[in-house]
């Protein structure tokens, strides 16, 4: 009798351990889906800045420290940056935009100019699509360190080295800073 009770204790063991396991690799491989998802957008946006900083400097030649900055984000090897490099990357030119843009409306040729108006459109899209991408990167990751956090999976989670990730974050201190841009 005490046999049949320790091999049922060692097979409810042994389910869930296994379910463990099995809901930290899903989970973990639906966090690495989403950051690929959201580092699509990021990169389509990353290709579309130098267009976007030329088409700005043909009309605001002395807002050239503006444009410099993001180039200067913009020239870093994309490829060859980790996914918290990325991240970072991208919260900088999150931050620097709305300054090319603040820009736009001291010109109104250049707000005028089709070729700047695709591009605004354009980036205006895929802000949209990042946010949205972002927003799934942080649900998937939320799930997976919770998984990650919480009895019993974290003792299989620590066997196995499933470690937590980051979450995308923009401070909030940033996100309510006022667009500044002066003229020398």
């Amino acid at each position: 009798m005490t046999g049949i009770i320790i091999i049922g204790i060692l097979i409810v063991l042994v389910a869930i351990f296994i379910g463990c396991y099995n809901k930290l690799t899903k989970e973990k491989i639906t966090v690495e889906e989403a950051f690929s998802t959201m580092d699509v957008y990021l990169k389509k946006r990353f290709d579309l800045i130098p267009n976007l900083v030329e088409t700005v400097k043909g009309y605001a030649k002395h807002e050239a420290e503006t444009l410099e900055k993001v180039i200067a984000k913009r020239n870093a090897n994309y490829a060859g940056m980790t996914p918290d490099e990325k991240i970072s990357t991208s919260a900088s030119i999150s931050k620097i935009i709305p300054q090319i843009m603040a820009l736009a409306e001291s010109y109104p040729d250049l707000k005028a100019n089709a070729n700047f108006q695709n591009l605004s459109n354009q980036l205006a899209k895929m802000e949209e699509d990042i946010a949205n991408s972002r927003k799934y990167y942080n649900g998937a990751v939320k799930r997976y360190n919770t998984s990650v956090q919480t009895i019993p999976c974290n003792l299989i989670a620590s066997l196995f080295h499933f470690e937590t990730k980051p979450m995308y974050e923009v401070t909030q201190e940033e996100e309510r800073e006022n667009v500044k841009v002066t003229f020398d």
